[in-house]
């Protein structure tokens, strides 16, 4: 069992930058691939990038491809979306997920565990 905290979310003006947070429980976070995804209103939960185990692979959702990074710390069980370059579409609640094993996937069905997400508005 897995439980994640999101926290970092807030409001930020186009252009700007956040940086979001995900503490994971647990003994195994090490042996977990680890997501971000984000929710619009009125949209389905889109993959925003992933990180492997180890912390050695990334991928990412081409329209975030060079403006985000996701990292990983497994001593502190954290894993971490730095958003640069904000645009008013990246506004959305943000959730961060967990799956066994070492690779992410880009769906939504592929993770386990899910936090309770963390709102980020960016203005125009």
């Amino acid at each position: 069992q897995v439980q994640l905290v999101e926290s970092g979310g807030g409001l930020v003006q186009a252009g700007g930058s956040l940086r979001l947070s995900c503490a994971a429980s647990g003994r195994t976070f090490s042996s977990y691939a680890m997501g971000w995804f984000r929710q619009a209103p009125g949209k389905e939960r889109e993959f925003v990038a992933g990180i492997s185990s180890s912390g050695g692979l990334t991928y990412y959702a081409d329209s975030v491809q060079g403006r985000f990074t996701i990292s990983r710390d497994n001593a502190k069980n954290t894993v971490y979306l730095q958003m640069n370059s904000l645009k008013p579409e990246d506004t959305a609640v943000y959730y961060c997920a967990a799956r066994p094993g070492s690779r992410p996937v880009v769906v939504v069905s592929g993770y386990a565990y899910w936090g309770q997400g963390t709102q980020v508005t960016v203005s125009s």
